[in-house]
């Protein structure tokens, strides 16, 4: 980006900040996470950017509840799966010098990787769609895996041999095997260990100084505490060892360097501009459907705002990173809790920095509603239940005893769940009964109306 341009951002920010407008940003803001986090437990670091500078950075909440230090900003957390986008950029980069094709099959790199009939390629890998089960969501026999140490190598082996979900290119299925396999491919071409392919490509050129790899033993400056909740109290997660994470999620950093990241890459010091846009275009399964994932991050619209953005979460962590284009803004939110409300400040915040809300909420018949209260079941897991109820205003869903969600409706039929941003919903009525709804997401969900 040019000089001139951020010459003109800070003049454009000056006068905002002179009329007031930025005080009332701050004042929001202020109050909408005051809402959420106590001074004396877990809590965040927020910054919110226009036109590639700050508006707003704070931090809210404690770093270390054994010490009670409070939370202050540089402090740094671990990024879970925001590192995806780092992992696809390096691939990408590797790809513009000519040493990868998206079209190459896995098994090019790592040829022992049983094909199982189909050919995985790397474009397979990046946007979730290989049909590779998430080694995170196996089972293994060994008791507190993730607690050992495993060359890239050993975890891969761990999960090579198990089938494919589906046949490669026919659905979207989250998993951090593919980007786990992308690490790896990274050092089989590079010549270098993953992380410092990452270290000397990215982080260096950009000068992130305060973004690093997790490593046993290694003092990290500013590194905070994660928490979980149990009950009323606040616990220290298990240790897992940061060779689980690697290229899927293994990166530690604060807003500022992900700020610095955002505004290296639309400089385009890191890739060529048509590269990083494919990055943002959803991918197309076999069958000529969209996806909501390009190559690292997920692309999404809601209420006609498109926006860029990756959460990530790991044993005491929870992360957001979001670039609305329309608008030139930008939003990182790092928390130290696993079960911190991430999509209800990533809404929140989102609205009170664009001025509008990311949902609609369209108000329907009472006598309408009342026809979709019932429990439901998920038909490809009769298991899984969720009771719609009746409140005051509207309907809500209980998925759990302790996991709820308002409905917000587009149509008589159509509805969101509040602050589950990129989920869309639609009831069905046959014969003038509800039987079911659909829930999109990356796919068509049926739940069946059961009571």
């Amino acid at each position: 980006m040019h000089k001139s341009v951020f010459l003109f951002a800070g003049f454009f920010l000056a006068i905002i900040n002179s009329n007031g407008q930025g005080n009332q940003l701050e004042k929001k803001l202020d109050k909408l996470i005051a809402g959420y986090i106590v001074p004396s437990q877990p809590g965040c670091e927020v910054l919110v950017a226009r036109h590639g500078q700050i508006v707003y950075k704070k931090a809210f909440g404690s770093a270390n509840l054994e010490l009670n230090v409070p939370l202050s900003t540089g402090m740094v957390f671990n990024l879970a799966s925001i590192t995806k986008q780092f992992t696809a950029v390096a691939i990408l980069q590797l790809m513009e010098q000519g040493k990868i094709s998206l079209n190459d099959s896995l098994q090019k790199f790592v040829p022992d990787f049983p094909s199982k009939g189909h050919t995985i390629t790397i474009e397979h890998l990046l946007t979730h769609t290989s049909g590779i089960k998430d080694y995170l969501q196996l089972n293994f026999s060994g008791q507190n895996m993730e607690r050992w140490d495993f060359t890239p190598k050993q975890v891969i082996d761990s999960f090579k041999n198990y089938p494919l979900n589906f046949i490669p290119g026919a659905r979207f299925s989250y998993s951090n095997s593919g980007y786990y396999l992308l690490g790896y491919i990274i050092e089989k071409i590079s010549g270098k260990r993953y992380q410092n392919y990452i270290i000397d490509n990215l982080l260096k050129p950009l000068g992130m100084a305060h973004t690093c790899f997790d490593s046993n033993g290694n003092i990290i400056p500013g590194r905070v505490n994660g928490y979980y909740k149990d009950g009323a109290d606040y616990k220290n997660p298990d240790f897992w060892s940061p060779t689980i994470e690697y290229a899927a999620g293994g990166l530690i950093s604060n807003v500022d360097d992900l700020l610095k990241w955002h505004n290296g890459l639309y400089s385009y010091q890191l890739l060529k501009k048509e590269t990083l846009q494919k990055a943002f275009t959803p991918f197309r399964l076999s069958d000529g459907k969209a996806t909501d994932y390009g190559y690292g991050w997920f692309a999404k619209t809601n209420n006609g705002i498109q926006s860029i953005e990756h959460e990530g979460g790991l044993p005491g962590f929870r992360t957001n990173e979001i670039y609305y284009p329309g608008e030139d803004v930008f939003i990182a939110i790092l928390c130290n809790f696993g079960t911190a409300p991430i999509e209800d400040l990533s809404a929140g915040i989102s609205a009170v920095a664009l001025g509008k809300s990311l949902q609609s909420d369209v108000k329907v018949d009472p006598a309408i509603l009342d026809k979709y209260v019932g429990v439901y079941k998920l038909s490809i897991d009769t298991n899984r239940t969720v009771t719609i109820q009746r409140t005051n205003d509207g309907l809500i869903a209980h998925f759990s005893p302790t996991q709820t969600k308002s409905l917000l409706f587009e149509s008589e039929t159509g509805f969101q769940f509040k602050n589950m941003l990129g989920v869309s919903g639609e009831f069905v009525v046959e014969e003038g009964k509800v039987t079911k709804f659909y829930i999109y997401q990356n796919g068509r969900f049926e739940w069946t109306r059961s009571k």
